[in-house]
């Protein structure tokens, strides 16, 4: 099959940015190819497949080297570290730092809408390219693309990070009294390639957005994006000393205002007497005159 220019040029562009030239072109090609560009040919001409495939190794590149690495960790850290690695926001960021969205060649009913699934086009693009790296060379090659662009940010901290992001909020605010609550706020893309933008609300103010290929991962990357930033939008960060604070200024702000009540209460009594006395002296006064 003959390649347009605009293939050609994004395939040479990808291998620059992977730093590997594919024996097989044609496995990068689908890898970097939106499914809105096939139009109607088979399946396999797109990122889908290689995307599921490219999903399995990413998964046990990460795993066996968090395995190998935090001898000390259990199931469950091991388990959040990869979590927050393998997690579509995490992808999606990586992708875009590395020019991908230069490289994704997009069909013309995709290109007509601004490109709304940009987002959820580079996570399925960065997996599709480890299962294209895999079929052309090997574990090896997609090992040494993911060792570049994920491992580095693998670290312990990671582990510590809940499984769960909109439990652990829920179990933070509601100790303030908050029950956080989640709304749909924006729905990018196609139907065959949404995009899903939650927010996070505490009562009627507005905390973070989160993005997903699901309702249910945008939910869930609100909550963790929220959990990192409270101390920005309640002023602390939930801890106990933060929290000690909190109260004491709350009572402070209470005696306060009470102090200033009892004040506006004494002074308006004042001004009921001092109205009464005039109004005494004034009766008096016309009582003598007559």
């Amino acid at each position: 099959m003959a390649l347009t220019d605009e293939q050609r040029r994004k395939l040479d562009r990808a291998q620059q940015i992977l730093r590997y030239d594919f024996t097989n072109e044609h496995f990068l090609l689908s890898a970097i190819t939106h499914p809105s560009a096939i139009e109607g040919r088979a399946v396999k001409y797109s990122y889908e497949r290689l995307e599921f495939l490219g999903d399995s190794i990413l998964g046990a590149i990460v795993a066996t080297e968090a395995f190998e690495r935090f001898h000390d960790l259990d199931e469950g850290g091991l388990t959040r570290i990869k979590v927050a690695l393998v997690a579509g926001s995490t992808l999606a960021d990586i992708a875009g730092e590395l020019g991908f969205a230069d490289i994704i060649v997009f069909g013309s009913s995709e290109a007509g809408t601004g490109k709304r699934g940009l987002h959820s086009a580079l996570e399925n693009v960065y997996e599709a390219v480890v299962g294209a790296l895999f079929l052309d060379g090997g574990i090896s090659a997609a090992r040494e693309f993911v060792s570049r662009t994920v491992l580095p940010l693998m670290s312990q901290d990671l582990a510590l990070e809940p499984e769960n992001p909109k439990s652990a909020l829920q179990e933070k605010l509601q100790e303030d009294g908050i029950t956080p609550t989640y709304k749909l706020v924006e729905t990018q893309g196609p139907p065959h390639d949404r995009t899903f933008v939650a927010q996070v609300f505490a009562g009627s103010q507005g905390l973070a957005l989160g993005t997903g290929r699901t309702k249910k991962e945008a939910e869930s990357q609100a909550a963790k994006s929220t959990l990192a930033r409270l101390g920005e939008f309640f002023g602390l960060g939930l801890d106990g000393d933060a929290r000690a604070e909190k109260a004491e200024a709350a009572a402070k702000a209470k005696a306060e205002k009470a102090e200033a009540a009892a004040r506006a209460k004494a002074a308006k009594a004042e001004e009921k007497a001092r109205r009464k006395n005039e109004r005494e002296r004034a009766k008096q006064q016309r009582k003598a005159g007559q």
